[in-house]
């Protein structure tokens, strides 16, 4: 056996004290609790029976709710518009007194679009103009591709143009009905023979940041309406059967559409405007608790388990002295030690939190089963490094209080108050790039949408660097504090240690 083999397996026997059992365990247990507890309460109440919440094909939740002026299209067919014109109004909420300005929110949309049916959730390719994003083809809900910029006007219109063959449906733009460009093409699988085909508008609900904390933003969501105005619509590949109208979703419930501008379709002089509400996408960002939110005992965990590694690191169990090899055991031991303890509480607690808030109603955006592992294994390495990195702490600065007032100062704190809405977005985002707590991007499964309004910072769930990168800031603090401690240890022999502290004041090997 070599002396690496013999230093590890004395450090290893030097941990398996059951104080630091026990407290492994009470990681777990927190971990646990913190988790489920929550998940057991949260329930979702409504009348008797609850509506559906609208899934998309793959089965996550989706928001499908717009206004739809359509008719039937066959296996082969298109239809073509000119649009020219689009507006909308914006909701300001309290304390700006209920104000109605004109406006488009960055998102409102109106256009065309191919879908299977007037389902919530069923699928979908279309192409439209968005409220400041230009020309959009957008399908299954999470998939955005851009073509030109601008907007729109009587003066300078915008031609679209939706091609459909067999599963495949193709978007094309035009300034003038002559000259066409492809924005993309799509592959629908499972079309049936026939689909809905037509104009229409949605304006998904805008955001308000109100201040709070020390710069910290709270959100409101505006009520806001888009209107889209068409002529020139030419159909090829129609069915029999006329034009009609229907709200896919909730249309005509708020008193701005009650009392002022309804949501429907209104053809006048040659003209169709279009006048809807909602939004056609993902609802990862709204109404909806992602599965990372199980994981909210992981700061009291951490915290722990940086207490166990900080004490570890400053024990003098069996006498051994602290040299570099010693350093270099325990930072393996404790490491292994809490990765799989790492695994055991993440591992419970995210399949069964979710279990539970689905059952009890609560919508939970689809991951993959690999995105659930991913979440695990990252998690626990991640938890690992940073009791690494306390472990380099208690040797370089040789104080345990010191040691674990670091570790928490440079972990646990960035974690915290980048997770409230207490400092600025840009603060909260700095700090979890800059400091160990980027590691815990690891836990991320919420995924930005650019086509989807929210407020996608710290405060919200969302990480500034993707959760490998945020693991390699974590791991590079991990390896330059070791790397540290280990230059300021003697270089010699474990044993040579022991010999010297044997004999005090007599050289090594006398």
């Amino acid at each position: 056996m070599t002396a690496n083999q013999k230093c590890l397996r004395r450090e290893w026997a030097a941990f398996g004290r059951p104080a630091r059992w026990a407290a492994l365990a009470l990681c777990v247990l927190v971990v646990v609790a913190c988790g489920l507890l929550p998940a057991f309460g949260s329930r979702v109440s409504c009348d008797d029976p609850c509506p559906a919440r609208p899934t998309g094909p793959d089965g996550s939740p989706v928001d499908d709710q717009f206004s739809f002026l359509h008719r039937d299209l066959g296996e082969r067919g298109s239809i073509t518009v000119r649009m020219t014109g689009m507006t909308g109004t914006i909701t300001y909420p309290p304390p700006d007194h209920d104000r109605i300005v004109p406006g488009l929110a960055p998102w409102a949309k109106a256009g065309i679009i191919v879908k299977d049916g007037v389902r919530q959730g069923s699928p979908y390719a279309a192409l439209m103009l968005s409220g400041h994003h230009g020309v959009r083809m957008q399908h299954g809900y999470r998939h955005d591709v851009a073509g030109r910029a601008g907007g729109v006007s009587a003066t300078s219109p915008r031609w679209l143009r939706l091609t459909r063959a067999g599963d495949t449906v193709t978007g094309f733009e035009s300034p003038d009905g002559e000259r066409w460009t492809r924005v993309g093409a799509v592959r629908l699988p499972g079309l049936p023979s026939t689909v809905q085909v037509g104009l229409f508008a949605a304006s998904p609900g805008d955001l308000t940041l109100r201040p709070a904390g020390l710069g910290g933003t709270t959100q409101q969501v505006r009520f806001t309406q888009a209107s889209g105005v068409f002529d020139h619509v030419g159909l090829e590949g129609a069915t029999a059967g006329g034009w009609r109208w229907d709200a896919v979703g909730e249309m005509n419930r708020t008193d701005w559409e009650k009392y002022h501008l309804p949501s429907g379709a209104v053809e006048r002089g040659g003209r169709i405007t279009v006048t809807g509400i909602g939004d056609i996408g993902p609802r990862d960002t709204e109404g909806a608790r992602p599965a990372e939110r199980t994981l909210v005992g992981l700061p009291l965990g951490l915290l722990v388990l940086l207490v166990v590694a900080v004490r570890f690191a400053a024990s003098r169990d069996g006498g051994t002295p602290l040299v570099r090899r010693v350093l270099a055991a325990r930072a393996a031991v404790v490491g292994a030690v809490t990765f799989v303890t790492g695994l055991l509480a993440v591992g419970v607690v995210l399949p069964l939190g979710v279990a539970v808030l689905e059952s009890n109603g609560v919508a939970v955006p689809a991951v993959s089963a690999s995105t659930e592992v991913r979440v695990v294994v990252a998690t626990a390495a991640a938890l690992a490094l940073a009791a690494v990195f306390t472990v380099a702490l208690g040797s370089l600065l040789r104080r345990t209080w010191l040691a674990l007032g670091a570790a928490v100062l440079t972990i646990v704190v960035p974690y915290l108050v980048a997770s409230v809405p207490l400092l600025s977005d840009e603060v909260s985002r700095w700090l979890l790039r800059v400091t160990p707590a980027a590691g815990f991007a690891a836990q991320q499964t919420l995924v930005e949408h650019r086509h989807v309004i929210a407020h996608y910072a710290p405060a919200t769930g969302y990480f500034p660097l993707p959760w490998w990168a945020g693991l390699a800031v974590l791991a590079a603090y991990a390896v330059a504090s070791l790397w540290l401690a280990a230059r300021r240890l003697p270089r010699g022999s474990e044993d040579a240690a022991h010999e010297s502290v044997g004999a005090p004041g007599t050289p090594v090997g006398a």
